[in-house]
């Protein structure tokens, strides 16, 4: 009786190591997004930004782009300059040589100013190519065609400096709200791994044919995570798409999404989340 019940102690005792070694490493894979570089230290979308990411832990460089009247891609979150640079006007009435102009910075100082530093005053507005040439080939990028609508061409000007930087494809994805976007991204180069970003309202439903449908172009997506719920992630994630909820910033929150088993987290906030994955 007495070796029976060793055996059964000797049996739990590996199957709470194989759960917890099986939880470290889920965590250890949740890719870790610094959304716009690690934009809640530092001013978003600049060179420091994503240097910042990285110095964090973040797993990639997140760039938005817009494009100028003169058709240069470059890392911006909005249509306009206004809310991250001392200008005003529209990003495709302005060429780059006026974006250069700009103050990317010093908004933030004055904005956050327990995070505030000298040396993000002044800093500009970076084109894609620059993003490229200061990071190099092999770095993760995570680049998102923002209003393509707007920009014609943008996709075929995103493609020509991935190939003239010769970005590693394996590592790289390109995200949108816009399907039709991404499918010309495919058409034009079937090799490049693409994410479909998605905004919810309410409760997060989504259908097997939707799942289906993005899984014709894509390889995951990327949902407001506020609606989130566990049946729809661990649905999602069933299926054989990645999950990499948008824009998480709070450490508990972090954890739940974490046990329902997304795949991966954009946080403003890469030192956090990668506090929260180590104590897993």
């Amino acid at each position: 009786m007495k070796a029976k019940w060793v055996l059964v102690v000797r049996a739990l005792i590996i199957g709470l190591t194989i759960l917890v070694l099986g939880e470290a490493v889920l965590a250890k894979d949740i890719a870790n997004v610094p959304h716009r570089g690690a934009s809640g230290h530092a001013p978003e979308h600049t060179i420091v930004s994503y240097q910042l990411g990285e110095k964090m832990h973040g797993d990639y460089i997140e760039v938005d782009l817009q494009m100028t009247k003169d058709g240069q891609l470059i890392a911006m979150h909005d249509c306009t300059v206004d809310r991250t640079t001392n200008g005003t006007g529209f990003v495709n009435e302005m060429t780059l040589a006026e974006m250069k102009e700009l103050d990317a910075g010093s908004w933030f100082n004055e904005q956050y100013p327990q995070y505030a530093s000298p040396e993000y005053k002044g800093v500009r507005v970076p084109t894609l190519e620059e993003v490229f040439q200061t990071f190099g080939k092999n770095k993760r990028y995570y680049i998102e065609t923002k209003s393509p609508e707007v920009y014609p061409g943008m996709e075929t000007e995103l493609l020509r400096l991935v190939n003239k930087y010769k970005i590693n494809k394996d590592t790289l994805l390109v995200e949108s709200f816009s399907p039709e976007s991404l499918i010309s991204i495919k058409k034009l180069d079937s090799s490049i791994k693409l994410v479909q970003l998605l905004k919810y309202q309410s409760n997060a439903v989504i259908t097997d044919e939707e799942i289906d449908e993005i899984k014709d172009y894509a390889i995951g997506i990327g949902p407001n995570h506020h609606y989130l719920n566990e049946d729809y992630v661990q649905k999602v994630v069933s299926s054989g798409l990645e999950l990499h909820p948008y824009t998480v910033n709070e450490k508990g929150r972090m954890k739940q999404l974490i046990n329902w088993g997304v795949t991966g987290i954009f946080t403003n906030f890469p030192d956090l989340l990668h506090s929260v994955k180590k104590v897993r």
